[in-house]
């Protein structure tokens, strides 16, 4: 039998590992390998990778917010209101560290290869890599399913 509340949790879950392994890859692999791209190609290589990159992360971020919001309403037995919130505030955290502070890095990069910016995108990028593992840690904890 279709659980609704079941469905939700494995979406949400699935979704934010999801972003787990792939803010790991860009911090680890993606965002320093930024730096050999050539400066000849590179205001071309940011534009497409940016809007490439949108198709790969921007369905997932939003399913892992809408059901993050709905398992305020939503929640299976086991999962603590606790464990919510702190979900929530974590990815407020990331969302607002990808607008204020990765974007305008972004925004930078498109234009030409600027040291600094791309310093600063692979420093403030920790704050999304550790704060998207701690969401997955705290999806772990919600063992209800």
């Amino acid at each position: 039998m279709f659980d609704l509340v079941q469905a939700l949790f494995l979406l949400h879950a699935a979704s934010t590992w999801y972003m787990v392994g792939l803010i790991w890859f860009v911090q680890v692999v993606h965002y320093p390998l930024l730096a050999a791209v050539g400066s000849e190609q590179f205001s071309e290589y940011e534009r497409c990778h940016v809007a490439l990159t949108t198709w790969v992360v921007g369905p997932p971020m939003l399913i892992e917010l809408s059901t993050a919001v709905s398992l305020l309403w939503m929640r299976p037995g086991a999962v603590e209101l606790w464990q919510v919130w702190a979900g929530l505030l974590a990815l407020l955290l990331i969302w607002a560290s990808t607008m204020f502070l990765q974007v305008p890095c972004h925004d930078i990069l498109s234009r030409s290869f600027d040291e600094s910016a791309h310093r600063r995108l692979v420093r403030t990028n920790w704050l999304r890599t550790l704060a998207w593992s701690f969401r997955g840690f705290v999806v772990l904890l919600m063992q209800s399913v």
